[in-house]
């Protein structure tokens, strides 16, 4: 295990802020246009994992569900009326966008209703596009091609194989989505639960309706309230009989795993919805072998977002090293493998993954 401090608070800017300047419209614009002219002289088909189903859906429903009308939910289903692939609490679903991008979205419906999937999107405007794709141009009636399900965040409820005999949820801001289908699912079992709910103010959060016809004890902690929570704020409660589930930003799912070190016998299960920071790095170079470009990749940043510097087409998704979206092959050169994903063979075929992982030293030359 990697040794790094942990931050002890949430920075007030990680819950996705929804921000209505021109300016920011503007570029926006004129960064969807780039990606799609970009896609289209360089498309090139995207890696995907052998147990992918990828199966057509139609966007059958739109509603917003923040007071601050940054966050909607698609209801989607398949075109014929069939049943969707069966999920699990927990579970996301890949979404290829029209413009290419390849996006991973929570599950928040309810896994007993077949027929229809839901997905909820926070409006981010520095996010990379793909949220501000969803909100602007996937109307009722769009047909887009799903991949999955796949559950990268089980729920093991107590009595259905984990020896807790209550379950403490901590959502921040749209990490909600998965917690809800896990919440929901607590409900129906009997199962004691608590959560703390976090973000900016009241009318960030979605869901909070739905939340509140369910029998376990929420609490909204929002910071225009109460400041930023520390963890003896997000832990309220906790004793050895508990697990934990907690999705959001990544300094909030760090400072929870910290505090949970010193709680034995605390189940604590996670899910982040952002990049972990880069742990242990030294600076290297990259060589596209296409045209001979060198980039430099410093110590604290990923390989991934020294290419975007120089080649914003560069296909990525996760950001987390799971969805192999960013896969690039290595010409020359000892990569430093920091995924799960890849088999021995892919590595030794020279596979890797731009977001994660790096160099063992010096240079690598990639097949761009």
């Amino acid at each position: 295990m990697s040794r790094h401090l942990v931050p002890t608070v949430i920075p007030p800017d990680l819950y996705g802020k929804h921000d209505h300047d021109p300016t920011t419209r503007v570029l926006d614009a004129v960064a969807n246009l780039r990606v799609r002219w970009s896609t289209l002289i360089n498309r090139r088909p995207i890696a995907t994992r052998s147990d992918d189903a990828r199966f057509p859906v139609v966007v059958t429903d739109r509603a917003l569900v923040a007071e601050d009308q940054a966050v909607i939910t698609l209801g989607l289903r398949a075109p014929d009326g069939r049943p969707l692939p069966r999920w699990a609490p927990g579970a996301h679903v890949d979404i290829e966008l029209p413009s290419g991008r390849l996006r991973q979205y929570s599950l928040c419906g309810d896994p007993a209703q077949v027929a229809e999937y839901r997905i909820a999107v926070r409006r981010i405007p520095h996010g990379g596009g793909g949220s501000i794709e969803v909100h602007d141009e996937l109307p009722v009636g769009t047909e887009v091609v799903l991949r999955g399900p796949r559950n990268a965040f089980p729920f093991a409820p107590p009595g259905h194989g984990s020896p807790a005999k209550r379950l403490h949820f901590v959502a921040g801001g749209i990490g909600v989505t998965p917690i809800l289908a896990m919440a929901r699912a607590a409900d129906r079992l009997g199962i004691a639960w608590t959560l703390v709910y976090c973000g900016r103010s009241r009318d960030t959060l979605p869901f909070l309706d739905e939340l509140d016809e369910l029998t376990g004890r929420v609490l909204v902690r929002t910071d225009d309230e109460h400041g930023i929570p520390g963890a003896a704020d997000l832990l309220d409660g906790v004793d050895q009989d508990t697990a934990i589930y907690c999705c959001g930003p990544t300094p909030m799912t760090a400072t929870i795993a910290a505090a949970v070190r010193t709680m034995p016998g605390v189940e604590f299960h996670s899910e982040r919805f952002s990049p972990a920071p880069v742990i242990d790095g030294t600076a290297f170079e990259v060589a596209l072998a296409g045209t001979g470009e060198i980039i430099a990749v410093d110590a604290d940043q990923t390989m991934l977002d020294a290419l975007l510097a120089v080649r914003p087409d560069q296909p990525y998704s996760c950001r987390q090293g799971f969805c192999r979206t960013c896969v690039v092959r290595v010409l020359d050169g000892t990569p430093e493998h920091r995924e799960t994903v890849l088999t021995p063979e892919e590595h030794a075929a020279g596979t890797m993954l731009a977001c994660v992982s790096r160099c063992a030293g010096g240079r690598l030359t990639l097949d761009l």
